[in-house]
């Protein structure tokens, strides 16, 4: 069984040290979703939330969370993104919105914390400018979907 990295001998949380690690590409995709009544998801897509542009701020605010992950996660290294993005669509069978983040970047860790807070942010940020409308949304589903690069190889979730 493998042993938790941030763990010490005695039990103390510390931060890894990755000095002597190499320096890969590395990448991480996450996915979320939020469910909603079908008329918020028709008031979103009209543009008539009265917050303004949801999807538009939602996608802003998982690009800055993944660049903040290091300042809300305890012992997660500051890192430098090479690439953000946050793509948000509509699903009508949900109904509601999925979210999907991907994270980038050349270096000595890996960057799935920054994809999974990406997505959590934005979907926080389409329950926070819909809540008027809609209390009973759902935020769920949120996973690492893909990484690549380091030490421990690719990973892909299963379907």
């Amino acid at each position: 069984m493998a042993s938790l990295s941030h763990i010490g001998a005695s039990g103390e949380a510390n931060m890894v040290d990755v000095g002597d690690k190499a320096e890969t590409v590395r990448s991480a995709t996450a996915e979320g979703f939020v469910r909603m009544l079908p008329q918020t998801l028709a008031l979103i897509r009209e543009g008539n939330a009265k917050k303004g542009d949801v999807i538009g701020t939602a996608r802003l605010a998982g690009i800055m969370a993944a660049k903040k992950t290091s300042d809300l996660i305890p012992l997660c290294h500051p890192l430098m993104l090479s690439k953000v993005s946050v793509e948000i669509t509509e699903d009508d069978a949900l109904p509601g919105l999925r979210i999907s983040a991907t994270a980038r970047l050349t270096g000595k860790t890996g960057v799935e914390m920054e994809a999974l807070t990406a997505v959590s942010v934005a979907c926080l940020t389409v329950y926070d400018m819909a809540k008027a409308a809609d209390k009973a949304m759902e935020i769920g589903g949120i996973r690492l979907v893909e990484k690549t690069g380091g030490k421990s190889g690719p990973y892909r979730a299963e379907a």
